[in-house]
């Protein structure tokens, strides 16, 4: 359903509804979808665009979390790793099984330690499509060609790879299709509570506003969440926030492989080396406490030359800070403890709910992996104290495009599903380039029939994206810049020259601007 039937503005007809959502990443949009499906009236609103923030700068993954194991965090760890093939199931073309290499340095943990550790990672949630562990001897394994010589033993790992942002539109997508409106640079400014509900005042960039009843409110504005809650639902936070800066940096690609690594550092936190975006190497990432304007995170010089050193220890050619194309930092909402190390903060989640007849649930923290149940718990909170009698349902859903089966017949595993259907649509369309073909299954699954017009993609703008993806990315998925177009629905900001992405802006400037 086009964005028009849905609100890209406010719906004039729309003055009230069960639940009002504030925040717009994957805790919000996830929570928006579980309660959509469930039946209830749900209007989430969004200062910035979809995923702007955390919920775009993470490091990619859905993992349980290896080194949490360290931490006692089990609980954790075996929650995340549950979640893996639910999450894999639900959008094979986004999210897709990633092995793992560790290089073992006997300066850091002894392999007794690794190998109970991995044993523990393959044990304690169930195992379907992704296989377990091993050791490896690198000077026999193709991943050991790019590393220095001295290391000559490893271990292999699974856990899987996400793109992020658009797992936050998926869910949105989702959630509109169930009746949800889905409001994007629309600020909650102020929430007044009553015997009856609440009273939301919402405004948007150029001065519009409205007011919208709810029966109940949920705040998932990630890291503004305190501060949303003193400044505008004017209740005193139970809770604090400590704010985790989170950075990475992506070079020329390091390898050709498809395995991604895992290295340990001498202060004992890890980071990876994971290929991206076909041509590329992502690195990353730091955990820098963060105390400045939480829309302002940047990566810091510091933070590109620890990334830098880091891996230069275990790549053969060294990476420098002449080597980074591009950079991202985001800060992690993570609950506030008295431990000095950031790293060894808490990743898990809280929900914490105000009861009475306004009921205001606030998510604290969170990861990207446990974003579902996260959702579903809320969304069970939240019907049971609106006396809605809803079942949980997404355990076994679709994300949208997810399901393959019109295109392949039944699904067998997540993995082998997509390179079905990517054969499939290259039948379909033989005359598109099988790099374009590749991205648009990726990018879209199944729902590549709403991006293909009667005359196909239609003309090129730049190379490689046509007006009909642009058109769709409008539509359908709450793009309004080319911002919003080149770095969140897609990283094609990456693979343009700086002449080509402003072609891209003054498109979508002019044929944008002029239907709003």
């Amino acid at each position: 359903m086009p964005l028009t039937d849905q609100g890209v503005g406010l719906n004039p007809s729309l003055t009230g509804c069960d639940v009002l959502i504030v925040g717009g990443g994957i805790n919000g949009a996830g929570i928006a979808r579980d309660l959509a499906g469930r039946g209830l009236k749900v209007v989430l609103c969004e200062k910035d665009d979809l995923a702007a923030h955390t919920s775009s700068s993470s490091t990619k993954l859905i993992h349980g979390g290896l080194r949490y194991l360290e931490y006692y965090e089990f609980s954790l760890v075996r929650k995340a790793l549950g979640e893996r093939e639910v999450l894999l199931r639900s959008a094979p073309h986004i999210m897709w099984p990633l092995r793992f290499v560790m290089p073992h340095d006997p300066s850091m943990r002894p392999a007794w330690m690794i190998r109970a550790g991995l044993f523990l990672y393959d044990h304690l949630a169930r195992r379907e499509v992704l296989p377990g562990s091993h050791g490896i001897r690198l000077h026999d394994h193709v991943a050991g060609q790019s590393l220095k010589p001295q290391f000559t033993r490893g271990f292999v790992y699974s856990d899987g790879w996400v793109d992020d942002a658009r797992l936050v539109v998926l869910n949105a997508i989702d959630a509109a299709s169930r009746g949800a409106t889905v409001l994007t640079g629309w600020r909650c400014v102020d929430a007044q509570r009553s015997a009856s509900g609440w009273t939301v005042k919402l405004e948007d960039g150029s001065g519009g506003s409205r007011t919208v009843q709810a029966k109940a409110l949920v705040n998932a504005a990630g890291p503004w969440a305190a501060q949303f809650l003193q400044a505008h639902a004017h209740v005193a936070g139970s809770k604090s926030l400590r704010l985790v800066k989170g950075s990475h940096i992506v070079v020329k690609k390091l390898f050709d492989h498809d395995h991604a690594y895992i290295f340990q550092n001498p202060d004992r936190r890890i980071i990876f080396a994971i290929p991206y975006e076909g041509e590329y190497t992502l690195i990353g990432t730091t955990d820098v406490e963060h105390h400045g304007a939480v829309g302002e995170a940047r990566i810091e010089e510091s933070e590109i030359a620890y990334l830098c050193e880091q891996a230069s220890r275990y790549f053969a050619r060294p990476v420098v800070p002449a080597d980074v194309v591009w950079t991202y930092a985001g800060v992690r909402p993570l609950l506030g403890d008295e431990r000095s190390d950031a790293s060894a903060v808490t990743r898990d989640y809280l929900l914490d709910l105000e009861a009475g007849p306004a009921p205001l649930l606030t998510v604290w923290g969170g990861k990207i992996t446990t974003f579902r149940k996260l959702a579903e718990e809320a969304a069970d909170t939240v019907c049971r104290h609106l006396g809605v009698p809803a079942a949980a349902w997404t355990a076994q859903a679709f994300l949208p495009g997810g399901d393959l089966s019109a295109w392949i017949g039944p699904p067998v595993r997540p993995d082998t599903d997509f390179e079905r259907f990517d054969a499939a649509l290259g039948q379909r369309y033989p005359q598109w380039p099988a790099s374009l073909r590749r991205r648009l299954a990726r990018a879209y699954g199944s729902r590549i029939d709403l991006v293909v017009r009667a005359d196909g993609l239609g003309p090129e703008v730049v190379p490689g994206i046509h007006e009909a993806e642009l058109d769709y990315l409008h539509e359908h998925e709450w793009a309004r810049n080319a911002d919003d177009v080149l770095w969140r629905r897609s990283k094609l900001g990456l693979h343009l020259s700086a002449d080509n992405r402003a072609r891209v802006a003054a498109w979508c400037q002019s044929r944008w601007s002029s239907a709003a």
